[in-house]
């Protein structure tokens, strides 16, 4: 039979086992996550989403500056 000590060194072991296997699992899902992938992905919304927002951020610029909307800016109106 162990000791006290004995099955509490074992608990210890058991839970820095399953905490360094979900850190594995974990670092593999951020290095899949961060890789380029053609088509409808992650990375390619977070990109398009960051462009959106700079050329959002762009005509909000020009209204403010020019004093005019961004379609007489443009000559479209």
């Amino acid at each position: 039979m162990k000791s006290n000590q004995d099955q509490n060194n074992d608990e210890k072991m058991d839970v820095a086992k399953t905490i360094s296997e979900e850190s594995l699992v974990e670092e593999e899902l951020i290095d899949t996550k961060d890789k380029y992938v053609f088509g409808w992905s992650s990375y390619s919304e977070i990109t398009n989403g960051r462009f959106a927002m700079i050329g959002f951020l762009a005509i909000i610029l020009i209204e403010l500056f020019s004093h005019q909307s961004f379609f007489k800016w443009a000559g479209i109106f």
